[in-house]
């Protein structure tokens, strides 16, 4: 008897093996594009799993619904991979101490510019309030900038699409805008694209310097509280 193709799929897309499995698939494809690129930021590893993920889903007619089901495992792992950062941070305690005043001052500036500008420019072109407050928290690691957007009264799968698109933009452009601005401070690096492009900026300032991806990790953190007090009061001014 021959076994009917669109009977196996459908067994096969119950489980949570196939999802999890069609994760960790495109990111390894991702991962070999971005070594096969010698690490060129325009490789990006999330970027080109996201793409492979998205057209699998389209072609096989598949929700993202189901397939959250099956790949919830790797959103779990979120949570330890976030607190591994303080393994790097801790190793460059001494030298953040030092730098907590340009820290504090970089810290501010950047979480005010990012909610103002996106702000700025979403209401240039005629977004209401509901989006607005959906885009306020896009410069946040997606857990925080989800409640953040709920409490504003956002949208927060548009947030969670908002946050992956700057995160994986952020990536990309940052080692060659940093080198073409001639910065070369791995402390001042990593702490811009922690705050601008928080987890995803993260893991690429890790790939480039371990100092960069130690402040990277503290630009990330504490721009998520920043950003909760900010949002906001800011966003008032736009209502």
């Amino acid at each position: 008897m021959k076994a009917d193709p669109a009977l196996i799929w459908a067994y096969l897309t119950q489980g949570p093996l196939l999802w999890l499995t069609a994760t960790l698939g495109a990111y390894a494809l991702g991962d070999a594009v971005f070594r096969l690129s010698r690490r060129q930021s325009w490789a990006n590893p999330v970027l080109i799993a996201v793409v492979a993920l998205g057209l699998l889903l389209t072609v096989t007619g598949t929700s993202y619904a189901t397939y959250f089901e099956g790949a919830q495992f790797v959103h779990f792992m979120l949570g330890p991979a976030t607190v591994a950062l303080a393994l790097p941070m801790h190793d460059n305690l001494p030298r953040m101490r030092r730098a907590a005043l340009p820290i504090a001052a970089g810290l501010g500036a950047g979480s005010l510019v990012a909610v103002v500008s996106a702000l700025a420019i979403g209401r240039a072109l005629g977004l209401g309030l509901p989006e607005l407050a959906s885009l306020a928290p896009k410069s946040t690691t997606a857990p925080v900038a989800i409640g953040i957007a709920e409490g504003l009264g956002g949208q927060p799968t548009l947030t969670a699409v908002l946050v992956l698109c700057t995160g994986i933009f952020g990536a990309m452009i940052v080692t060659p805008l940093f080198d073409a601005l001639g910065l070369r401070d791995w402390r001042a690096r990593g702490l811009a694209v922690g705050t601008a492009a928080h987890g995803i900026g993260t893991a690429r300032a890790l790939q480039v310097h371990p100092t960069a991806g130690a402040f990277a990790g503290i630009g990330m953190g504490l721009n998520a509280v920043l950003t909760a007090i900010i949002a906001p009061l800011v966003l008032r001014l736009f209502g």
